[in-house]
């Protein structure tokens, strides 16, 4: 009997092993195919060049999105920092894509022009944002080459800037552009046309609490100015941020001009998920 019992014992331990093991099994195929999922719905994304124009100026943007896609898109423009339309506004218009949006990284200069020296981007964005009007033709050109892409609903728009770029599309917000939702980082808030009940958009800006150049009076005067028209707005500020905190190139450029720039990591991820969750919400 003795004999008996141990044998059965081992019997169940026996069974209770396969059947972990088969168990187990099972998890590891399931989390394979998960994976699998994963890779097999990454977004392709195509880049292409594209002109555009006013009535005095040609503008080289670049519009990236996914060619696969049947359905219509929200648009998305992106305005470039006070450097002008690089790899960098690319990059992010890349990026969006990757999130199953159009973007167009647009051209506030005109003719794709870009400044190599801290001087010549405050002469070139100085001449865009002290002509409103001219501000106001070139972007109202990119956002009609955007919503005339066939990949993109036009009812569905936003934009969002860098410096420079954020302060423009604050601008266009508060001349009252019909956007869906704008979002700016490390963005100047003293702006030439400051918040009116005209904002239609859901508005985003995301600053380093450490950047020189947006001083507390701005920012208590634009919130102050937001409030006073009830408009829907998020403005956050990140601990040890500096100025344009989004950009891995912000060191070395901060380095060759001597000027307070640096990037953040943690600020970059955690503004990029705050742009996220706005596009989430108002798409």
């Amino acid at each position: 009997m003795k004999i008996l019992k141990i044998s059965y014992c081992l019997l169940c331990v026996i069974c209770l092993a396969l059947s972990c093991k088969t168990e187990n099994k099972k998890e590891n195929t399931s989390e394979t195919k998960e994976e699998t999922t994963k890779v097999s719905e990454k977004v392709e994304v195509k880049g292409e060049e594209i002109s555009y124009k006013t009535d005095s100026t040609t503008m080289r943007g670049y519009i990236a999105y996914n060619p696969e896609s049947d359905e219509k898109k929200p648009g998305i423009l992106v305005v470039h920092e006070w450097w002008g339309h690089n790899d960098y506004s690319r990059k992010r218009a890349d990026m969006l894509a990757e999130l199953g949006y159009v973007a167009l990284a647009v051209d506030m200069y005109g003719e794709g022009k870009q400044a190599k020296h801290p001087e010549d981007a405050g002469k070139f964005s100085g001449m865009v944002m002290k002509n409103i009007d001219v501000a106001k033709a070139r972007f109202d050109a990119a956002l009609a080459a955007l919503k005339s892409n066939p990949h993109v609903d036009p009812n569905k728009i936003a934009a969002i800037g860098y410096c420079f770029g954020g302060s423009v599309v604050l601008t266009m917000a508060d001349m009252g552009e019909d956007l869906d939702a704008v979002a700016a980082f490390h963005s100047g808030v003293k702006l030439p046309v400051m918040p009116s009940k005209d904002i239609k958009a859901k508005i985003l800006i995301c600053n380093g609490a450490e950047d020189p150049f947006v001083s507390p009076e701005s920012i208590a005067a634009y919130t102050r100015a937001m409030d006073s028209v009830n408009a829907d707005y998020q403005y956050i500020a990140y601990e040890d941020a500096v100025h344009a905190f989004t950009s891995k190139e912000a060191d070395s450029l901060g380095k060759k001009f001597d000027l307070p720039l640096a990037y953040n990591a943690d600020a970059d991820e955690k503004s990029w998920e705050e742009l996220k969750e706005l596009l989430k919400e108002v798409f």
